[in-house]
C-alpha cells in the first residue's frame, strides 16, 4: 500500500510519513459507519449540535502552538496567517452553533387547512432536513479553513450531515493531526461514532464520491479536479449535488477618477494583494484594469516597482509550482502581452518557489490565453481607452469570485455602469478595497457563475449551511410525528404561517 508522505515546500524533501493510503475496503467502512451516524446525528437536535460545533473549536484552540507549527512546516505559509486561519476556523464553527439557535436556516413554513381561490387546501408544512453524509475535499491553499475542519465540514455537520474529508496532498500530517483533535472532542461530547472520518489517497478520494451513502460532495480545487468528480459522479446510479470552488480571475477596475486621486496606493496595494499567500488565494486578483494615460501610468509604475522588489515566494507543492512557471512562462509570450516586472530571484533556494511577475496587455486586443487563472504570485495590467472599451473587455472575461471597482471619492456614474456590468460574471462585488480575504458572516456569498464554481450556493458564510439541506413538506400531519419546529404554537425559531413571517422576538 502506498505511503502518505509529508513534504516541506521550502527544501522540496520528505519529511515523514503520515499515513497510508485508504484502501477501497476501507473507505467503503467509514461511508457505511457515517450513513449509520446520520440519524442520531439528526436526533440531536439544534441545541446539541451548536454545543459540539462549539466544542471542537475549543478543542482546536486548546492545540493552537502544534496545529500552527505543522501547518507552517507543510505550507511555508508562515505563523502569523496560519493562526489568523486557525481562528477563522474557530469563528466558523461557533458562528454555525449561533445559526442553528436562531433556526431561520430551516425556513420553516406553515399553510393551514383553508379555503383558497382554486379551492380546498389541505395542511402544508414544510422544512429543510440534512441531506445524509457529505464527502469533503480539503484545499491545497488553506490546511484550516477551507480543509479538515473548514467551511464545508462546520456547514455540513451544523446541517445534521456526518462529514468524511478527503485530506489534501499538500499537508497530510496537518489534515491528520486536525482530524484527530477532533475526532477524540466529538467522541468526548457524545457524538455518534462515524460523525467524522478522514481519508487519504487520490484513489479514495475517489472511491468517496462513487459510494452510495455520500449524498453531497464538497470541493475547493482546479477545474480539472472538480471535473474528474463531476464525471464519477455522473456515472453514479443515484448522482448526488457537487457544489465545486474552482477557478477565478477577479477582475480589478480602476477608474480614472481613482487613478488621478490615489494611482500610487492602488498600485502598491494591488500587488500586496495579488502576492499575497504567494498568489495562491482563490480570490487573487489576476486582471487589472488601468486606464490609459498619465495617471494610469502612475498606477502601472507603483505596480512595477513593487514587484521589482518582491522577494521569490514558496508555493505549496511541486506540481503548483512546476504549472506556475510553465504557465507564466506561456503568457508572458502570447501576442500583444509584455513583461513588465519581475520580482527577485531566489537565491540558492531548492523547494517549491515562485517568482513575482507582472504582466501587461491591451484591452482593444486582449489575448484570450490571459483570461485563464495562474495560479500563484502573477497578474496582467490591462490598459484601457475610455468607458466603451472597458465594457466590452470586461464582457470576455470569465465569470469570477469577485469583481472589484476602485472609484473616485465620491464618483457614482462610471462604478455604478461598471458594476452592473461585473454583476452577472460574479458572487461578490467589492467597491474601494482588494478582494483577498473572505469575512465569515451571515451577509457573505464567497461562489459565482462558471468557471468559478458550478453552484448558486456559497462556500463561506452562513448560507453554506444550505448547500446540506433539502425541503421535505408533511401534508395533514399530526403533530406527533411532525419535527417540533413544525409544531403547532412553537415559537422558538422564525417560522412563515400563513403567509406571515412569525419570530420569536415579536411574536409576528
Amino acid at each position: 500500500m502506498t505511503d502518505v508522505v509529508s513534504t516541506d515546500p521550502r527544501t522540496g524533501q520528505a519529511v515523514e510519513v503520515v499515513a497510508a493510503e485508504t484502501s477501497p475496503q476501507e473507505v467503503a467502512a467509514l461511508c457505511e459507519a457515517a450513513l449509520s451516524a446520520a440519524p442520531a446525528l439528526e436526533e440531536m437536535g439544534r441545541e446539541r449540535r451548536a454545543a459540539l460545533l462549539e466544542t471542537l473549536a475549543d478543542a482546536l484552540e486548546a492545540r493552537r502552538e502544534d496545529v500552527v507549527a505543522i501547518a507552517d512546516r507543510e505550507t511555508a505559509l508562515g505563523a502569523g496567517r496560519l493562526n489568523g486561519e486557525l481562528t477563522r476556523t474557530a469563528y466558523q464553527l461557533r458562528l454555525f452553533g449561533e445559526v442553528l439557535r436562531e433556526g431561520s436556516y430551516l425556513e420553516a413554513t406553515i399553510d393551514h387547512a383553508g379555503d383558497t381561490p382554486m379551492g380546498p387546501r389541505p395542511d402544508l408544512r414544510r422544512m429543510l432536513l440534512p441531506i445524509g453524509p457529505v464527502a469533503v475535499f480539503g484545499a491545497s491553499n488553506f490546511p484550516l479553513a477551507f480543509s479538515v475542519p473548514g467551511g464545508d465540514t462546520a456547514s455540513a455537520l451544523a446541517a445534521g450531515c456526518p462529514v468524511i474529508v478527503k485530506a489534501h496532498g499538500s499537508h497530510p500530517a496537518t489534515s491528520q493531526l486536525v482530524f484527530d483533535v477532533l475526532v477524540a472532542a466529538a467522541r468526548e461530547f457524545g457524538a455518534p461514532e462515524g460523525t467524522l472520518a478522514i481519508v487519504h489517497g487520490q484513489q479514495a478520494g475517489a472511491d468517496l464520491v462513487a459510494h452510495p451513502a455520500v449524498r453531497a460532495v464538497g470541493f475547493t480545487g482546479s477545474v480539472r479536479g472538480g471535473k474528474a468528480l463531476l464525471q464519477i459522479i455522473e456515472g453514479r446510479p443515484d448522482p448526488v449535488p457537487f457544489f465545486g470552488e474552482l477557478s477565478s480571475l477577479n477582475p480589478v477596475v480602476v477608474t480614472p477618477a481613482a487613478a488621478a486621486e490615489r494611482g500610487q496606493q492602488i498600485g502598491e496595494q494591488t500587488v500586496a494583494s495579488f502576492t499575497l499567500g504567494a498568489g495562491q488565494f482563490c480570490t487573487k486578483p489576476g486582471l487589472v484594469f488601468v486606464p490609459a494615460g498619465q495617471d494610469g501610468d502612475a498606477v502601472v509604475d507603483a505596480m512595477t516597482t513593487a514587484v521589482a522588489q518582491a522577494p521569490a515566494q514558496v508555493l505549496l507543492n511541486e506540481g503548483i509550482a512546476n504549472t506556475y512557471g510553465s504557465t507564466s512562462a506561456e503568457l508572458a509570450q502570447l501576442p500583444g502581452v509584455k513583461e513588465i516586472a519581475r520580482g527577485a530571484q531566489p537565491q540558492g533556494a531548492k523547494g517549491f518557489t515562485a517568482v513575482p511577475l507582472l504582466l501587461s496587455a491591451d484591452a482593444a486586443d486582449l489575448p484570450h490565453g490571459v483570461t485563464e487563472e495562474c495560479f500563484g504570485p502573477v497578474s496582467t495590467v490591462v490598459r484601457y481607452e475610455g468607458e466603451e472599451q472597458l465594457l466590452a473587455a470586461l464582457e470576455g472575461v470569465p465569470s469570477s469570485l469577485t469583481a472589484t471597482v476602485q472609484r473616485g471619492q465620491g464618483e457614482t456614474e462610471l462604478p455604478a455602469t461598471v458594476a452592473r456590468a461585473l454583476r452577472d460574471h460574479a458572487g461578490r462585488i467589492l467597491f474601494d478595497a482588494y478582494p483577498t480575504g473572505v469575512a465569515v458572516s451571515w451577509a457573505q456569498h464567497h461562489g459565482g457563475p462558471w468557471p468559478s464554481t458550478n453552484s448558486q450556493h456559497t462556500s463561506v458564510g452562513t448560507s453554506a449551511i444550505r448547500r446540506f439541506l433539502r425541503p421535505v413538506t408533511w401534508q395533514g400531519a399530526p403533530d406527533e410525528v411532525l419535527p417540533a419546529e413544525l409544531t403547532e404554537g412553537f415559537t422558538g425559531i422564525p417560522r412563515r404561517v400563513d403567509g406571515v413571517l412569525h419570530t420569536p422576538t415579536t411574536g409576528a
